[in-house]
């Protein structure tokens, strides 16, 4: 066999001399000495605003009536009462009625660190179920709120309501 060809010639490289000028930053030291007086700035803890879900929440919003009933209940308790409150309150709208809709409304709601309830947003297959479901939520009663290592913090919780035609 012949042999390899020989490699390349490597190309003649230029070196060019660089024009620019580069600008070097100066870093003031951050040392002092003894007689320089420091300045001691307070920390102050930030409030922060987090929304906390039921499921997870130390202390869970309590519903009025459910105060003296063991930890370990409250969240029963609060399900029985929110369950209660849907069926005392609840009235079918006539306009669905005749028009036999019927089926399920997803509630979402914010119990606030002050008990109250906000920013309630339904889904469901009609619009007049919608506002029911809603209606029914924002008369819920002023709760006991919700606490994270001791202090109150929002609560998302949502809930289904069933509409059913009989």
């Amino acid at each position: 066999p012949p042999p390899p060809p020989p490699p390349p010639a490597p190309e003649i490289i230029e070196v060019v001399e660089d024009e620019k000028e580069i600008e070097e930053t100066i870093i003031e030291s951050t040392e002092t000495d003894q007689e320089e007086i420091v300045e001691e700035v307070e920390v102050m803890e930030e409030e922060m605003d987090i929304d906390i879900p039921f499921a997870i929440i130390e202390d869970v919003p309590l519903f009025p009536g459910c105060e003296r009933v063991a930890n370990s209940e409250r969240r029963n308790c609060f399900q029985e009462k929110m369950n209660d409150h849907i069926r005392n309150n609840f009235r079918y709208p006539e306009i669905a009625q005749e028009m036999g809709i019927q089926g399920r409304v997803f509630v979402q709601f914010m119990i606030g660190k002050d008990g109250n309830i906000s920013g309630i947003k339904t889904r469901g297959p009609d619009k007049n179920l919608e506002k029911e479901a809603n209606r029914i939520i924002a008369k819920l009663p002023r709760m006991t709120p919700g606490a994270q290592r001791g202090r109150p913090v929002r609560v998302p919780f949502s809930i289904p309501i069933q509409f059913k035609l009989q």
